[in-house]
């Protein structure tokens, strides 16, 4: 049979826009190869509400941003009685939207392959239904995939907890020993329902076609190798492995076109000299911990560019949206004054693309999540890691024990991080030989960066493989 001159490509999505951005930049870049795509966007049961406020406004800011793209929103599904965890909600959510996604595959002419989020595993169902190959696209880093997929042979082969473990490392194919606990919580308790929900997805990933993931081969070559060799999945085969990043959005200027107040004060800064803090769309510090970063940064001495967002009135819903900061409140009296000659706050949002890639920008206070070190490596910005929740103390590993593009703030799993851990730390990257090094390292992470993704580049080279497992060789030639 003659392939579909138009052949389409599925993506289903997860709500949050740590998952929707990569998604996003996967369309864009099957549609330059001549696909059309469509992205299938869950719509939240009425009884979540909570859980996922902020999402339709960022499907549809994404949505106006992206016209030639299509979002696809699926009917909500009845839950008429949400779980209290707001984790499991939010699986629940997926699984129960697997029925109106098959109808919609169901629907279309030709479909050449489902592409499923991690959190979209339970739509395999989907795809075998609909007779339609499905494919995982893993947007965090091929070193955390490496450790989920070897989860289930470890959990298989030992007893006990992993939060009983304190920081004993644990020994995973293709990354450096990852200390328990900096595992996500959810995989902490061996006897918990999330951690038996978890093991269960890691465990049906192999059944996928093939993977897909958000990251380079330079970036993460033992992790790659280890996945490649099916070291990470020991009792069956590992599906094809395609490193097609780093995928990120290219930075967008405010919506009425005036470029940020931030970007014209890095404009006034000496190159390398500025350190900008920001920690993701959904993280947030205590107030108390606020005023130690600020004493911290003051103390320093060193320029900065810092996002404050308001802490959550309730830590185990940051999830949810916040009240514009009110920095008087949160800020130490008069730091505001003291500083304003070396520093600028921003309230809850910057443009941290455009940011990175200041020339004045000369280190990143991260929450490493993985979009974000992405921008880093792809910037060449040093990092100063400070995780807090999910996949991102294992990122902060990978980061500073494995490929060296990070230094630690110690005290990230402690109530605070000292003021003093903040300034020693700003000083060590920008004023010593350590720092020298990390951007050393850094300046060849941002040319391996922009090499794995050029024609004939290692990223660009497995995306033209992917296209030919779907059948469609010929549609590789990228469009101008």
């Amino acid at each position: 049979m003659e392939a579909d001159p138009n052949p389409m490509v599925v993506l289903h999505a997860c709500l949050g826009v740590g998952h929707l951005i990569p998604m996003v930049e996967l369309a864009k870049l099957l549609l330059r190869r001549g696909l059309a795509v469509v992205i299938a966007v869950p719509t939240p049961p009425a009884s979540t509400a909570d859980f996922f406020s902020s999402s339709a406004p960022v499907v549809d800011r994404m949505a106006a941003a992206n016209p030639s793209i299509s979002f696809h929103h699926l009917p909500p599904p009845e839950y008429p009685d949400p779980d209290p965890d707001a984790f499991l909600q939010m699986l629940d959510t997926m699984r129960l939207t697997v029925p109106p996604l098959l109808s919609f595959l169901r629907s279309l002419p030709s479909v050449a392959a489902l592409v499923l989020d991690l959190f979209c595993v339970d739509a395999l169902y989907a795809a075998t239904a609909a007779g339609v190959p499905a494919y995982f696209y893993y947007t965090s880093s091929a070193g955390d995939l490496a450790a989920f997929l070897h989860l289930p042979h470890h959990f298989a082969t030992t007893e006990g907890s992993l939060k009983d473990m304190g920081k004993t490392p644990l020994r995973f194919p293709g990354v450096p020993p990852i200390p328990a606990s900096d595992m996500p919580h959810t995989v902490l308790d061996r006897a918990d329902r999330t951690c038996a929900t978890r093991l269960g997805h890691y465990g049906r990933i192999p059944e996928a076609r093939g993977i897909l993931i958000n990251s380079y081969e330079w970036l993460e070559a033992r992790s790659v190798r280890a996945l490649r060799e099916g070291a990470c999945i020991p009792d069956r085969p590992t599906p094809p492995v395609y490193c097609i990043g780093p995928l990120m959005a290219k930075g967008e200027e405010a919506a009425n076109g005036e470029r940020h107040a931030c970007l014209s004060w890095l404009d006034a800064q000496p190159e390398r000299s500025v350190v900008f803090l920001c920690f993701g769309s959904l993280g947030a510090v205590s107030v108390k911990q606020l005023k130690e970063i600020a004493r911290g940064l003051e103390n320093s001495g060193h320029r900065f560019l810092w996002v404050v967002r308001s802490p959550p009135q309730d830590p185990a819903k940051f999830f949810l949206p916040r009240p514009e900061p009110d920095l008087g409140m949160l800020l130490p009296e008069g730091f505001m004054e003291r500083t304003r000659d070396m520093g600028m706050v921003v309230t809850s949002w910057a443009p941290q693309v455009e940011v990175l890639r200041h020339a004045a920008t000369g280190a990143f206070v991260t929450h490493c999540g993985w979009n974000s070190v992405l921008e880093a490596a792809s910037a060449g910005v040093p990092m100063l890691c400070w995780p807090q929740y999910a996949e991102q103390r294992m990122n902060k590993v990978l980061l500073v024990d494995g490929v060296q593009l990070g230094v630690v703030m110690d005290g990230y799993d402690e109530e605070l991080v000292k003021a003093e851990e903040v300034e020693k730390k700003v000083r060590l990257v920008m004023e010593f030989e350590e720092g020298k090094k990390l951007r050393d390292r850094l300046t060849m992470a941002k040319e391996m960066a922009a090499k794995a993704l050029a024609d004939g580049g290692s990223s660009s080279l497995a995306f033209t493989e992917f296209l030919k497992d779907l059948n469609f060789g010929n549609t590789t030639k990228e469009k101008a």
